[in-house]
């Protein structure tokens, strides 16, 4: 996994919102996302040429479409490697603070 580039990716809001929408409808065509995008396809082209490299979505010839699917194994991957750790923390701390609270000694 690059995760500069999935960071960068998912620093846009365009991007979430293309991801969003492929969670919503996986298998989308290109036009089929700009529907619901104020944007030029150009634009939205560009977008999905970033998510693409980080591979946060991949795409499938049929004819002459192009359907656009989201791969969220990156995204679970930073959930692993950065959110996951400091998760676990959070709620051992969270865990002692109630046992403290209620006067738990387990």
């Amino acid at each position: 996994m690059d995760a500069d580039k999935v960071f960068k990716a998912l620093g846009d809001p365009t991007r979430r919102r293309l991801l969003d929408l492929l969670c919503e409808q996986n298998g989308q065509t290109l036009g089929q996302l700009c529907e619901n995008l104020d944007m030029a396809r150009q634009s939205a082209t560009q977008h999905l040429d970033l998510l693409e490299a980080a591979n946060l979505v991949s795409t499938v010839k049929r004819g002459r479409e192009k359907l656009h699917f989201i791969n969220p194994v990156p995204l679970h991957e930073v959930y692993e490697r950065w959110v996951r750790k400091f998760e676990r923390e959070r709620l051992s701390l969270l865990h002692d603070l109630k046992q403290e609270l209620e006067g738990d000694d387990q």
